[in-house]
């Protein structure tokens, strides 16, 4: 008997070959799913991505469309007007209206004379609105750090064009020290969106006493704030930010604070869009292990996002930046 028959002429197919072929199929199939391994179970470990590394020339645009960075463009130019111009390195000797000093030799001069116009007696106090102290005046904070005080720039210019900032953006740094980055920050963003936490006395006398002076950034009237053990309760409860870093600073806090510190901080960025980053490395994440770091940060909704790194305009030079945001409200 036919169960299928095209036509008279066609193919037919006996009921015992069928049986039989369906019997084979199917025990084929039954030995693939019974040899197979089980799919591997979800892992919730640290997983470093490609890192990735972003050049001191490129000429991005913030979140606003405003161009941050250097471009091609704006090297040729410059590299037009040295030629131009005829320029080259010399020796930084005496010469005609030049006197070179150090700034140990600079300070010594202008506590011996004041500089070469200044007022006498009573009325040397009468005359300077903001009194400075000489170490600031020559600026020896900048040689405060282990690289040249320009490198401030290329941090700025990573960092606002990574999280996409724009002047009316909010920005929290912590250990913002003698504003190295900092200035760039408060000079681009709107009055009051920059905050910064600082243990540091000295470092914050130079910020307040000179940078924010002799920047004309007054103005700008940026929060910062003298405190430790990742207090950030002077900042309010009602400040969301779009950006939040840590430049070296995570470095010489034990890990435990550090922890404290992103616990506090998790609640007041702005979800998916804010970010984190932290410079040098994550040993206080690391040291736990992928899986259990990645709990953690779960736990404070906070997800990693990578391994930066970005190159200096002025010198040879780079610098390593891991990134974090929120994943949750």
């Amino acid at each position: 008997m036919a169960l299928l028959s095209s036509s008279s002429k066609g193919v037919v197919i006996s009921l015992p070959v069928l049986v039989l072929t369906g019997a084979a199929f199917s025990a084929v199939l039954l030995f693939f799913l019974f040899s197979s391994p089980p799919p591997p179970a979800p892992c919730n470990c640290l997983v470093t991505p490609t890192t990735t590394t972003v050049a001191a020339v490129g000429g991005s645009r913030s979140g606003a469309g405003e161009r941050i960075s250097t471009t091609i463009e704006d090297i040729e130019w410059v590299k037009k007007q040295i030629e131009g111009n005829g320029l080259h390195m010399a020796d930084n000797v005496l010469r005609k209206g030049i006197n070179p000093r150090t700034r140990q030799q600079q300070l010594q001069d202008l506590l011996q004379f004041k500089g070469i116009s200044h007022y006498e007696g009573e009325q040397a106090n009468n005359h300077t609105a903001l009194p400075c102290p000489g170490e600031l005046l020559v600026e020896e904070h900048h040689s405060n750090y282990g690289e040249p005080w320009a490198g401030g720039r290329d941090v700025f210019e990573f960092l606002a064009e990574s999280a996409h900032l724009t002047p009316d953006s909010q920005v929290l740094e912590i250990g913002c020290g003698t504003l190295r980055v900092g200035l760039h920050f408060i000079r681009y963003l709107n009055p009051e969106h920059f905050h910064c936490l600082e243990r540091d006395e000295l470092s914050l006398m130079a910020a307040f006493r000179y940078e924010l002076p002799a920047q004309g950034l007054l103005n700008k009237r940026p929060l910062i704030v003298r405190g430790e053990d990742m207090d950030f309760s002077k900042f309010g409860s009602g400040t969301m930010y779009d950006l939040i870093y840590a430049s070296a600073v995570f470095l010489h806090m034990p890990d435990k604070l550090v922890w404290v510190g992103l616990e506090r901080l998790a609640g007041k960025l702005k979800p998916l869009e804010g970010r984190i980053f932290v410079s040098h490395n994550i040993k206080f994440c690391s040291r736990l292990g992928g899986e259990e770091c990645t709990k953690r940060l779960k736990n404070l909704g906070l997800e990693y996002i990578g391994k930066f790194t970005h190159d200096s305009l002025l010198f040879n030079h780079y610098e390593i930046w891991f990134g974090f945001r929120r994943v949750r409200a």
